[in-house]
């Protein structure tokens, strides 16, 4: 198989410090978990800013700080988020403005379920055309995030509108909990990869207390990994994580015990055909 992409989520765009002391919001503890994972083995980081309070924004002042304080200490591919539900679409697509290598491109809407709260994430077609386009334009390497089997119609659309260039990278999201979630669990992942289509390499990203498994089969099946505080705040049951580096440690292991071996940054970005 080929070498391991392991993407480090450090931050994300809902839950906070209130979660998890050891989440970072601000651009030095950000730089500073970025740089651990990357010598922990992770390959790319996937970005979210925060402001002085810990909101999510779109802020491209506060991204170019973080991409450059990163670029500044480690070579990560790094890759800007064009999420973040509560966040007006038009500042969401500013984050381009930092120049990132790679950004997510979310190819649907759903409805986070967190803290009792019902928190709205909406992704039209057009949205999702406009990202894409804006991405091509600027030579951004697309993560496509999909949620359920059904937002691979959009992947078809983007296909076949010529917004997408080979090979296609789509990030299968499973076990969000919420409308529009997809369970983490076995067959549900393998329906997702065979949904996949031609010409894509696939990551797997594991919400909660399905992260491990996730990651595990992604391994096996030949595909790359997620992990980090973003997508999961424990490191086992009822334990808390300590630092996003303890999740990359963790996927390194198990890779090299089960014959996968790590990418580098720049095999990684030869692998995804980041010029």
């Amino acid at each position: 198989m080929e070498k391991l992409i392991i993407t480090a989520a450090l931050t994300g765009g809902i839950h906070g410090k209130e979660a998890n002391p050891a989440l970072p919001e601000q651009p030095d503890e950000i730089i500073a978990s970025a740089v651990e994972c990357f010598n922990a083995g992770a390959a790319m980081v996937h970005i979210h800013a925060r402001d002085r309070e810990g909101r999510g924004v779109g802020d491209p002042a506060i991204f170019s700080a973080i991409n450059e304080g990163i670029r500044a200490r480690c070579p990560m591919v790094i890759q800007n988020t064009t999420g973040g539900p509560g966040i007006p679409i038009e500042r969401r697509i500013m984050s381009l403005d930092a120049k990132p290598e790679s950004a997510s491109l979310n190819t649907g809407s759903v409805v986070f379920f967190y803290g009792g709260r019902e928190v709205v994430f909406q992704n039209l077609r057009s949205e999702i055309e406009a990202f894409a386009a804006a991405m091509l334009g600027r030579n951004i390497k697309p993560e496509l995030e999909v949620y359920n089997p059904s937002m691979f119609g959009e992947v078809e659309n983007l296909v076949a509108k010529n917004l997408l260039k080979k090979p296609y990278y789509v990030n299968m999201v499973m076990g969000v909990n919420g409308m529009g979630g997809f369970p983490g669990t076995p067959a549900n992942l393998v329906a997702m990869i065979g949904r996949l289509p031609g010409g894509a390499l696939f990551n797997v990203s594991g919400i909660g207390r399905c992260q491990l498994a996730m990651n595990t089969m992604s391994i096996i099946a030949g595909g790359h990994v997620r992990v980090g505080l973003e997508d999961n705040v424990f490191f086992r049951k009822n334990e808390p994580a300590k630092s996003n580096a303890q999740f990359v440690e963790r996927i390194v292991r198990l890779a090299r015990e089960l014959g996968r071996e790590i990418a580098s940054p720049d095999e990684a970005r030869k692998m995804l055909g980041i010029e």
